[in-house]
């Protein structure tokens, strides 16, 4: 039997996934009670279902702290289970929230960022608990899709850090949620030929315009390696997500052509990776 405790930050995705896991053939219960999980433990075991979902939240309210201890009892009991939570970044939760007009379980009529930050705290234990985190701040739904077919359908091993590869243009400013900035504009700019300025790096020309400079293999070369000594250390500080952000002037040339050469390298990581060309259509 595989058993699952969907939880995490309200906003994040819990619903969207159980829906997810229903269409792969899981029976999915939500928001039971915290007193009668026991007994649906009880009733799943003694059951035909092979593959069982269960969305728990702080919509349980005071109960929720029991749920603890009930976790605890299935432990001895030696019941498997497996905890994943949906995370995502306050601004991003408050975003969703002002655009589907719903109110946040535990803020109501107050502010939503104090909710959302109460809501972090009591959840805190679960997130501990968890075998899988999932921060879907920059994650659509077809990825986050993606994502959950390979763990629970798949069976697929999945690391918990996950890796966003993001070209921007400076004269739009730097991305606000980059960790690592890097500034490609020292290298040849296909933009001032005339053949090749109306292309963008997901072009075959402009990508060997690039690459035949010698300074951007010895770049790739240099970013890779650090970046495969930093990763680790991140881990280690409990951080389960990087973007790293890779700008050239107008975002449509060179940096999308490295950040596509370098997910290219990094392919085979362990770690979740994609990749994103946030100004590559600007001014088109």
């Amino acid at each position: 039997m595989r058993f699952v405790i969907v939880t995490g930050m309200s906003g994040a995705g819990k619903s969207s996934v159980l829906k997810m896991l229903e269409d792969a053939g899981y029976f999915c219960v939500d928001n039971l009670p915290i007193q009668l999980v026991r007994n649906f433990v009880k009733l799943i075991s003694n059951g035909n279902q092979r593959e069982v979902a269960l969305g728990l939240d702080v919509r349980s309210g005071q109960a929720l702290k029991e749920l603890d201890e009930v976790l605890l009892a299935m432990k001895r009991a030696r019941f498997p289970y497996e905890i994943l939570y949906l995370d995502c970044a306050p601004e991003v939760l408050v975003k969703r929230y002002k655009e589907t007009r719903r109110i946040h379980p535990i803020s109501g009529t107050g502010r939503m960022e104090k909710g959302i930050e109460q809501e972090r705290k009591e959840l805190e234990f679960l997130r501990k608990r968890a075998d899988i985190i999932i921060d879907t701040s920059r994650l659509l739904i077809r990825e986050l899709k993606a994502q959950i077919y390979k763990i629970y359908v798949e069976d697929e091993k999945f690391s918990n850090f996950f890796i966003t590869l993001l070209s921007f243009g400076f004269k739009y400013g730097i991305p606000v949620d980059s960790d690592l900035v890097f500034d490609v504009r020292f290298l040849p700019n296909p933009f001032y030929e005339a053949e090749l300025k109306h292309k963008t790096g997901n072009d075959k020309e402009v990508n060997q315009y690039v690459m035949a400079s010698e300074e951007a293999v010895k770049f790739l070369d240099k970013l890779e390696d650090m970046l495969t000594f930093l990763i680790p250390y991140y881990i280690s500080e409990g951080k389960n997500q990087l973007v790293v952000s890779i700008g050239c002037t107008g975002g449509k040339h060179r940096s999308v052509t490295l950040v596509n050469e370098l997910a290219k390298r990094m392919s085979q990581t362990e770690y979740g990776l994609k990749t994103e060309h946030r100004d590559i259509e600007k001014d088109v």
